[in-house]
């Protein structure tokens, strides 16, 4: 029988590796605790519409969402399609004057006289304003946006109007800047502003300056930008940055409909940076979604959502009809009470959105990190090369070396590249290792438990101690990338499909340089074993059950990472909810219903000496459990702890779990025992 050895060296270099990477993860866990304050924010449009369909006032309305938690209302820059709604300016196209002359129902002598004079042109628009301020900023905002030259300002009935060269239809809908008028009114029903600006054509710095300029005297919370690109793209970045920062305003980073990274903005990440990453992540139901929503399940949703995803803006919307025995506006305030109720039931307070303190950790700590993670990697192949397990000398070379081109970068200051590769081989290897030294340990016992409870104890003890060591991967994976990039997901880790696969892989290798799956006496290596897999005559019925094995691996991976490829079933959303709900944190159901269940049907089956080949697959899906373990750590929108206690009740649950498979297991046994027993003293 091979013996493995484990350089001590290679394993104090990991533990030193290990205490810096859980130091950064308190950091990371302090700064988390800093960024708890959620802005619950509707349109303002939307409870103006609220009002309008329930008949009452706007002040009424705004009064009862301050009292159920809302905080914020979002502004949209105006449109002559409001305007026109609103009476406070209005856009009339050439042509339809031209019609009203005609049809005698232009009335104005001033008007009747200008289209007498042929200065009425069918092809542009007139503008004619009825309040002041709103007159001035949409000239202001029309000259910015369609140039000096295709804006003419003229006198009738003692008011200056416009003359605007525009296509009607298109003009009616255009932005034309954030209406002051609107941004006051919230501010003075106790709400903050989440600014909705939009970009301009050929922004200029003066463009830039006039939007932030409208806020001036406005208490903003965040700024949301409109539309494909946000202000300033693609060069004027640098203006809205030191706008922005002289005013404390938060970028709201809207996440994409795949909950991945952000709904795509030219200029946004650009942006995001050069605020220094004051910047919040913000969420919103989908319009089609959320009138098929009860109303249970939307608020459970923006707990779930701010919980796991760090969302702090919630910007919500109105549901459209009542609840039952409810009024609209009672179906509505009461979604946004039981909303704040279940966020500070949770810990959340509720105002501006939070955001992430600066985040540095000593490149000291990384550096570490780093050469925890080289020794890991060294470590590895000396347990499935048995000639480098010999040389302990050449095991210290190999990670002398990949030792310095680990740490060296990040000791510089850079590395956000080998930070990146460092996590990968995190969530690769020490699963790996960690099921390795388990089946170490087996080789090395020379009994077996006499009695089920106690090969129960020492089964369920098995997997708390490999999950243990899985959980230095999670921590080395998340001390190598904390930063509030990744809190932010404005970088992602890459290669979350790659660890539900390689672990299995790793093991595999070591697996086969440690048993023989043919149960030869002599042992057998890992090539001489691969070659004589790969010889081995197939039958039909056996390729059917490799081409199911295979389909399960193609769900398996197509389910896993940031953005399912596969569906999930009703059965199953309704088990996870179940989970969401009784507990903390859901465990994945990779890990509490396959692979820890697994690792203690693999250890009945050393226990009871089935057949190598079956521990062998066993061994293997168990091995899915520690990945995923790991893999949770990948998400680092999601809290530190919140990963670690998904992985925690992976770990109890799948015991419990497998408990339970290995009773009913042994119980069949003793059942086949005895009619062993009773056959043979029938004869």
């Amino acid at each position: 029988m091979k013996a493995f050895h484990y350089n001590r060296l290679l394993v104090l270099v990991i533990l030193v590796g290990l205490v810096s990477a859980l130091v950064v993860n308190v950091m990371r866990y302090r700064a988390e605790q800093q960024n708890l304050s959620i802005d619950m924010a509707i349109d303002y449009e939307g409870l103006l519409e609220l009002a309008e369909r329930s008949g009452e006032t706007p002040e009424e309305i705004f009064r009862q969402a301050k009292e159920a938690g809302i905080t914020s209302l979002a502004v949209y820059e105006t449109t002559f399609k409001k305007l026109n709604l609103n009476g406070k300016a209005s856009a009339v196209p050439g042509s339809k004057i031209l019609e009203n002359y005609q049809t005698g129902a232009l009335v104005s002598p001033e008007w009747r006289a200008l289209v007498e004079q042929g200065k009425i042109i069918g092809t542009e628009v007139y503008v004619t304003g009825h309040d002041a301020l709103t007159y001035q900023e949409v000239r202001e905002d029309l000259i910015r946006r369609l140039g000096a030259d295709r804006v003419r300002p003229f006198m009738v009935d003692g008011h200056e109007a416009l003359a605007v060269k525009a296509n009607y239809k298109s003009f009616e809908k255009m932005n034309l800047g954030m209406p002051t008028d609107e941004m006051k009114a919230v501010n003075d029903a106790g709400f903050y502003v989440i600014a909705r600006p939009s970009n301009y054509e050929k922004v200029t710095d003066d463009d830039i300056h006039a939007v932030f300029k409208r806020m001036d005297g406005i208490r903003v919370s965040e700024i949301i930008y409109s539309g494909k690109e946000v202000l300033g793209a693609p060069k004027r970045l640098k203006t809205v940055i030191e706008e922005c920062e002289k005013r404390g305003i938060t970028l709201g980073m809207i996440e994409a409909t795949t909950q991945l990274q952000f709904y795509q903005q030219d200029g946004l990440v650009e942006l995001a940076k050069g605020m220094d990453y004051r910047a919040a992540r913000v969420y919103s139901i989908p319009k089609d979604e959320q009138p098929k929503m009860k109303m249970a399940a939307a608020v459970e949703r923006w707990a779930n959502t701010d919980e796991e995803r760090n969302i702090r803006v919630n910007l919500m919307r109105i549901y459209e009809a009542p609840a039952p025995e409810m009024t609209l506006v009672e179906t509505n305030m009461k979604y946004f009470k039981e909303t704040k109720e279940i966020l500070e039931r949770k810990g959340f307070t509720t105002g501006p959105a939070g955001v992430f303190p600066p985040f540095e950790p000593s490149p000291v700590l990384r550096a570490l990190i780093m050469l925890g993670v080289a020794a890991g990697g060294v470590l590895y192949l000396s347990l499935v090369i048995p000639a480098l397990n010999r040389r302990p000398k050449l095991e210290l070379i190999l990670f002398a070396v990949f030792g310095l081109i680990a740490a060296v970068p990040v000791l510089m200051g850079h590395g956000g590249k080998i930070r990146l590769i460092a996590a990968l081989a995190s969530a690769n290897i020490f699963p790996a290792l960690a099921v390795i030294r388990q089946l170490d340990w087996i080789r090395g016992r020379k009994e077996r438990p006499e009695s089920l409870a106690r090969f129960i104890v020492m089964a369920v003890g098995a997997l708390f101690v490999t999950g243990a060591m899985a959980f230095a991967g999670a921590a080395y994976l998340s001390g190598s990338l904390s930063d509030v990039e990744y809190f932010l997901e404005v970088n992602i880790f890459r290669g979350i499909k790659l660890t539900f696969v390689m672990p299995i892989i790793l093991v595999a290798a070591a697996f086969l340089q440690r048993f023989s799956v043919f149960d030869s006496p002599d042992g057998e290596g890992l090539v001489k074993q691969l070659k004589k897999l790969m010889d081995m005559p197939v039958k039909v019925s056996t390729l059917m059950v490799l081409f199911g094995v295979l389909v399960a691996g193609v769900v398996f991976i197509a389910r896993s990472g940031h953005n399912m490829g596969m569906p999930v079933s009703g059965l199953e959303l309704r088990f996870r909810a179940f989970l969401e709900q009784a507990l903390y944190a859901r465990p994945r159901s990779k890990e509490l219903l396959i692979g820890h269940p697994a690792f203690l049907a693999a250890a009945f089956a050393w226990w009871k000496k089935w057949p190598t080949m079956v521990f062998f697959i066993l061994v293997l899906v168990a091995t899915i459990g520690q990945g995923s373990m790991v893999e949770t750590f990948a998400h680092m929108r999601t809290p530190v702890m919140m990963s670690f206690a998904r992985g925690i009740g992976g770990v109890l649950g799948g015991a419990m779990i497998g408990t339970a498979a290995v009773l009913l297991a042994a119980a069949w046994y003793r059942l086949m025992e005895k009619a062993k027993h009773m056959g043979e003293a029938k004869e």
